[in-house]
């Protein structure tokens, strides 16, 4: 998924700066935290390194997919596939609010994709209600829709606005493909607000990638969120927002980020914390250093990368095409800490 803020093509980095710092090899069993989880790409690389995982993020599509990569190992059925791939669409909510044809003037998908993606999803419900598949096997295809049905909205990747015309990619038709099964301990995914829940875990390594900027993720994203959660929320506005009021992050915020995050890094029950951020973020860089100091021995490491392009360079004001990411690096005194798992 084309997502903000993906670490994919900075891996390598993280690998090599984390292993690094703490020594750790593959096949070491220790406790990896990935709190700001988004798709998950980070966790799911430590989980196949052979760690037990612990992934959160407040969104609740991020939760979808991470209970499928993090929780799931293989094999799982994958017999339903082409049941679900042929069934008969339907005009439920999707359609209605998010296709043009049903009127309501919003084309993020076209009318026969939302139909399809609308019955898969009420085929999914009603299946897990009534018992005929587990945890496991709902949280695998579900978390296959939202990854799947994404690659065919008519957006310019985020879903803040919708392309006034169908783009070829949202053209074609809809087909559910299923997500990779990764093989390793099974670990832990929460859905909580990480300042509640680093008060209640602990393990080895804290990995933290918070938003950089004001962008708050429930409005770029909205529409998976609808989708994974499938509530028929009430819609505002010409992009159809869901009422997100209890998703948005404080570390969106210049005034509450500092505070949020010296909370965070005090209550952290983790001997090695490492923060990714850049360097056009709301915390500059010696704020960073100001909190994490305070609790351990820090450092920083530098990796230069291209910036995300969610639209056309003519639409916004870029200055340069690349940005500076910054991995700062906590070795934490370690304290004691009242913590149940």
């Amino acid at each position: 998924m084309n997502y903000i803020g993906s670490k994919y093509s900075l891996l390598d980095f993280l690998e090599t700066t984390i292993d690094k710092v703490t020594g750790y090899k593959n096949g070491d069993n220790y406790i990896f935290a990935d709190l700001f989880a988004g798709t998950g790409i980070v966790g799911q690389t430590y989980k196949a390194k052979g760690c037990t995982v612990i992934s959160n993020d407040i969104q609740y599509y991020s939760y979808v997919l991470n209970k499928h990569f993090i929780e799931n190992v293989p094999k799982l059925d994958e017999s339903l596939l082409p049941r679900l791939n042929s069934i008969t669409p339907t005009e439920k909510f999707i359609y209605k609010n998010y296709c043009e044809g049903s009127g309501s003037g919003r084309n993020y998908f076209t009318n026969e994709n939302g139909k399809k993606c609308d019955a898969i999803r009420i085929e999914l419900e009603h299946l897990y209600i009534s018992g005929e598949i587990s945890d496991n096997i709902y949280f695998y295809y579900l978390a296959s829709l939202v990854n799947s049905i994404d690659k065919y909205a008519n957006t310019a990747s985020v879903y803040g606005a919708f392309l006034k015309h169908i783009k070829k990619s949202a053209q074609k038709e809809f087909k559910l493909e299923l997500l990779p099964v990764i093989p390793g301990n099974i670990g832990k995914v929460y859905n909580e607000d990480i300042n509640v829940l680093v008060r209640k875990i602990s393990g080895d390594i804290l990995y933290l990638d918070p938003p950089y900027n004001s962008r708050q993720y429930c409005s770029n994203y909205h529409v998976l969120e609808t989708i994974a959660k499938y509530d028929n929320p009430e819609l505002n506005g010409v992009t159809g927002l869901r009422n997100s009021s209890n998703q948005k992050s404080k570390f969106c915020s210049k005034r509450t980020v500092i505070e949020v995050f010296d909370d965070l890094i005090k209550n952290a029950d983790f001997k090695y914390i490492f923060l990714s951020y850049n360097n056009e973020g709301l915390m500059s860089l010696d704020a960073i250093r100001e909190v994490m100091s305070k609790y351990g021995k820090y450092s920083f490491f530098t990796k230069e990368y291209k910036r995300f392009k969610a639209d056309k360079d003519e639409n916004r004001n870029i200055i340069s095409d690349s940005t500076t990411e910054y991995l700062h690096c906590l070795i934490k005194k370690q304290e004691k800490f009242d913590v149940t798992i």
